[in-house]
């Protein structure tokens, strides 16, 4: 149900979102890849200037050599330059970043390498295998990036980008069965300062000691995260708010779910196996 917004509650949740710092110990703070880490931010605001192929290649290399299940590498990265991107979907990189890298799990690949008669039918072990180690690549390059002076943003949905347009990425990049896009990373100088840390729930919300088991969330604690999540989206988005992105999402979700089922478990659009 629709309600009337609290200012004091949204000022006192910004507040909170511009002045908090990831919690590093004092003994670390000039430890530089920590730095990297904690530095790391989402950017939605780019320069023209274009990234030095080096460095680029770089950034993919990182990708290329990130860990996997077995070593089974079920990945698969789909490049563009801004030209390539306008070409093949007629339109800008999200944000008009110079470079992106469409991210995809890749099963076919390793059917091909290790035979079909040598893999259980199992897609959602392997689903999930790949969704894992294509992850991995992708927080590889992210950092990566960021360690290199290049910023850099994961899209699921911005410009039809990410898992939640399926089919349309799909036919896009002529997809063979067990090829499936995650999402994009699209990569670039920032333009202006970097945004603050979004919300983070607290540590003992995420974390708990595997000898007592799981932990539920503290009183009160889900209930300050979202008045944050609100507050820090109208503040960057001042024609919309966290609400409708929310809907928007829930309005393709079960599209994407249907196409994702199609394109990895070969289901009908009825629910069954296909012939």
């Amino acid at each position: 149900m629709a309600h009337t917004p609290d200012p004091l509650l949204f000022i006192r949740s910004l507040w909170r979102i511009i002045t908090r710092k990831p919690q590093v110990p004092p003994s670390l703070k000039d430890n530089a890849l920590l730095n990297v880490i904690m530095r790391r931010r989402s950017v939605r605001t780019y320069r023209s200037d274009d990234i030095p192929e080096d460095v680029f290649c770089a950034i993919l290399e990182a990708g290329r050599v990130a860990p996997s299940t077995v070593n089974l590498q079920s990945w698969s990265f789909a490049v563009f330059t801004a030209a390539s991107w306008r070409a093949t979907f007629d339109h800008p990189i999200p944000f008009k970043a110079p470079r992106a890298v469409i991210i995809l799990g890749d099963t076919h690949r390793d059917r091909l390498a290790l035979g079909e008669e040598t893999i259980a039918h199992s897609p959602l072990v392997e689903y999930t295998i790949a969704v894992m180690n294509a992850s991995l690549a992708t927080m590889a390059m992210n950092l990566t990036a960021e360690a290199l002076g290049v910023s850099s943003v994961m899209l699921s949905e911005t410009g039809q980008s990410g898992l939640l347009d399926a089919e349309y990425l799909c036919a896009k990049l002529h997809l063979p069965p067990g090829v499936f896009p995650l999402m994009t990373i699209v990569f670039g100088y920032a333009a202006g300062a970097y945004p603050p840390m979004p919300p983070r729930l607290p540590m003992e919300t995420v974390s708990f000691d595997g000898a007592t088991g799981y932990r539920e969330p503290a009183p009160g604690v889900l209930d300050d995260w979202l008045a944050q999540m609100i507050a820090g989206y109208k503040a960057s988005h001042l024609t919309s708010s966290f609400q409708a992105q929310l809907h928007l999402y829930q309005s393709k979700i079960g599209k994407a779910e249907a196409d994702l089922r199609r394109m990895v478990f070969g289901e009908s659009s009825t629910g069954k196996g296909g012939a």
